[in-house]
């Protein structure tokens, strides 16, 4: 993150003359490597990453106790999402800004581009492997970015890029879902959370380590580095320095040709890139209000098994003890039967909407066997009793006299 704003314009680079601490001490040079608004720039993006880092985190692994007692310091669930949004809102300003001074610094400064990965980076990484591996007695001589830091800068912005479509697509789900199928945010949720978790563990074991540990770089707080630190750090950097040809030589009235042209274009992109944010954030209304801690609310209640169909509280009556399928049976049967055993429930295999499949009957035997009740299923199973579609005394004698009478369809 030391690294991350582009290098500062080129007659800016000067080295500039400490004075002594003590009586007696001699001078040493200092070198500028950044300027006061690159080391804001710098806290500002840093801080919004830390608190991005904490507060997404904690959402990812809410079930670790660690993460319970942060959410509940920030106030709750709702308080850590806001401070979450605003926090990215804050980062993607400061990515907004990096673009201007980036464009002012190549274009109406002239600076190099020296953050662009060459082969000479390539080469650098394997030496500097063969150093660390005691294989090589030197280290890789670097210019103004070493390898790591251009690898470091890269990151970030891929890491950005990342982070601000999945946040995007997770903060608008209804006008993403309107151009990409409903899988997709699921998706982005996981490589939110995982670039996260990556970028975190970067910024730990990577960056530290090459800016606290290894050397302990204050020129983020300083904004220089000494002649001693420079030689060990950018030896090709220094001696450019020291050579003259570290800046390209450009007039006051150049880079004031330039700047004309610049501001008007940067103002349209950046005004452009405003309204993007404030799309970003206002686009639509999707957060789910959380419930207090202090309410109980059963997340899932387990539905009762289904009930078997109640009797219909009706009594069909049947004419006479001759009448036919059509003359009273199959209304009947239609009425207390036909609920479960018909033509696509068919329970036992039994279906009896129609004369036809009554006869059939059903796994136990022939439903309906005409002129003989006693061997009729319908009969055994409802004589037997306790049938969810129990008949009365007075239809199941009906039933009887109907098949033992031939069981006539008309």
């Amino acid at each position: 993150m030391s690294e991350m704003t582009a290098q500062p314009a080129p007659d800016e680079i000067s080295p500039v003359e400490k004075p002594p601490e003590a009586a007696g001490e001699q001078s040493r040079q200092v070198y500028q490597r950044w300027l006061t608004a690159d080391r804001i720039e710098h806290w500002t993006f840093i801080t919004s990453f830390t608190i991005l880092a904490i507060t997404g985190l904690v959402q990812k692994f809410a079930s670790s106790p660690l993460s319970q007692w942060i959410v509940r310091a920030l106030g709750g669930i709702e308080n850590t999402r806001l401070i979450h949004h605003v926090s990215a809102v804050v980062m993607l300003l400061c990515v907004i800004y990096h673009i201007g001074e980036l464009g002012y610094k190549l274009y109406v400064r002239r600076s190099r581009p020296q953050m662009l990965p060459a082969w000479k980076d390539v080469t650098n990484a394997i030496h500097a492997l063969g150093y660390n591996l005691g294989f090589r007695k030197n280290p890789p001589q670097q210019g103004r970015y070493g390898y790591e830091e251009k690898m470091e800068y890269w990151a970030v912005v891929w890491g950005t890029v990342v982070m601000a479509i999945s946040g995007f697509m997770m903060w608008n789900p209804i006008a993403t879902t309107q151009w990409l199928p409903g899988e997709a945010i699921p998706a982005a949720k996981t490589a939110h959370g995982w670039e996260a978790v990556l970028a975190v563990l970067a910024i730990i074991l990577w960056h530290f380590y090459h800016v606290l540990v290894r050397t302990f770089n204050r020129s983020m707080f300083t904004g220089n580095l000494t002649e001693e630190e420079m030689l060990h750090e950018h030896p090709l950097e220094l001696a450019d320095i020291k050579a003259g040809v570290a800046q390209r030589p450009t007039t006051l009235q150049e880079r004031r040709k330039r700047a004309r042209i610049f501001f008007p274009v940067y103002s349209v992109i950046a005004a452009i890139l405003l309204v993007g944010v404030y799309y970003f954030v206002a686009y639509e209304e999707t957060a789910i209000a959380t419930i207090p801690p202090a309410e109980t609310v059963e997340v899932f209640v387990p539905l009762p098994p289904t009930p078997l169909p109640t009797p219909v509280p009706t009594k069909t009556t049947i004419p006479g003890g001759l009448a036919s399928w059509d003359a009273g049976v199959g209304d009947l049967f239609n009425t207390r039967c036909v609920i479960c055993h018909n033509n696509t429930g068919k329970i036992g295999g039994l279906d009896l909407s129609t004369y036809e499949t009554a006869l059939a009957g059903g796994k136990s035997g022939p439903g309906v066997v005409p002129g003989d009740a006693a061997n009729s299923q319908v009969v055994i199973i409802q004589s037997a009793g306790g049938h969810p579609g129990q008949l009365s005394q007075d239809e199941l004698q009906q039933i009887t006299d109907w098949i033992n009478n031939g069981a006539p369809q008309r």
